[in-house]
């Protein structure tokens, strides 16, 4: 089991009881911790949530969970062609689109159109339903481009280059925010923006083309750890439950139409993350910098608005959420 709620905890998601939550992006990284944390609330406190899981590929274990549960629902269809939404719905999470950056420079356009068109097809079928409480619609972080701050805050607005194909996701990002504000003007809709940073955790596949994921699957194949670039570049992660709750902490808080970052400002360097994952596992795994780059970028958010507004934090610090990720990826 993955959460542990205390009864302040419970009691604030108590609202979610007998709701309907729809999910884009169901089959995803978000779309598989919403599901797991639903069929915990479900299972172990009876909240009778009904979860309606929305993507266009299949996934064997989800639809395995779907035909066993009562309460889960996959709808296999891509956001653009959406027409009509289950009618009850009470809630909706919009986390459609892949950030993996090799994916958007490989399908520019069709990165564009699922963040454009989806989104806009999306809140097209909102607007009819008559029950939504809350919509939230995950923007990024990598919105803030070339920010000059150490923590970004929600409004450390920096440069983007929209002359570079490594902009195209954090454009369609900024888009699709100013696209939702436009739908909360002129519809009066609840839309919340939540911009995640980085994360880490069992679901997420070490093939994604992230540092922290190269340097685990290699560490535990017991291969070199090589950091491309000079190891200072700084990020942070946050671990899924963390993640998870902060974000169900959106769904049921008073506070509308805020924009919230979502991540961890425990920073760390690349050089010492590979340091950190060679002492977990307690073996000679030999870290080499490679020198190609100059890059020393800090990409930290700033998060204290955030835990302020929805009295939330971090329960499981860096280390911690680097054990558990190694540990399930050995395990399973």
């Amino acid at each position: 089991m993955y959460f542990n709620l205390n009864q302040f905890e419970l009691d604030r998601l108590s609202e979610l009881k007998n709701s309907e939550i729809l999910a884009t992006g169901g089959t995803g990284f978000f779309g598989r911790w919403i599901l797991e944390f639903v069929l915990y609330l479900n299972n172990k406190y009876n909240f009778n949530i009904k979860l309606y899981l929305l993507a266009r590929n299949d996934n064997i274990e989800i639809n395995e969970i779907a035909k066993q549960s009562r309460n889960i629902f996959f709808i296999k269809n891509d956001i653009r062609n959406i027409k009509e939404l289950p009618e009850n719905i009470n809630y909706v999470i919009h986390a459609a689109c892949t950030p993996d950056n090799i994916w958007h420079i490989n399908n520019p356009i069709e990165t564009m159109n699922i963040i454009s068109i989806g989104t806009k097809q999306l809140l097209d079928g909102i607007i009819k339903l008559e029950n939504v409480k809350k919509v939230i619609n995950l923007s990024s972080g990598q919105i803030y481009g070339n920010s000059a701050y150490k923590k970004i805050k929600e409004n450390s607005f920096g440069a983007l280059d929209c002359f570079s194909v490594k902009s195209i996701y954090s454009e369609s990002k900024r888009y699709s925010e100013a696209l939702c504000k436009a739908y909360e003007t002129f519809y009066r809709l609840p839309i919340v923006q939540v911009r995640p940073f980085s994360f880490i955790g069992p679901f997420m596949s070490l093939q994604k083309p992230w540092a922290i994921n190269n340097f685990i699957h290699d560490a535990i194949k017991f291969k070199k750890i090589k950091i491309v670039g000079n190891g200072k570049p700084i990020r942070s992660y946050m671990y899924p439950t963390d993640m998870i709750e902060w974000l169900f902490g959106i769904l049921v808080s008073q506070n509308h139409n805020n924009t919230y970052n979502l991540g961890s400002d425990e920073g760390v360097s690349l050089e010492n993350l590979a340091l950190v994952i060679r002492d977990i596992l307690g073996n000679r795994i030999d870290i080499e910098i490679l020198n190609m780059n100059d890059n020393d970028d800090v990409f930290l958010p700033d998060i204290e608005f955030a835990k302020k507004e929805l009295d939330v934090d971090t329960k499981v610090n860096f280390k911690e959420a680097l054990k558990k990720t190694i540990k399930w990826n050995i395990d399973k």
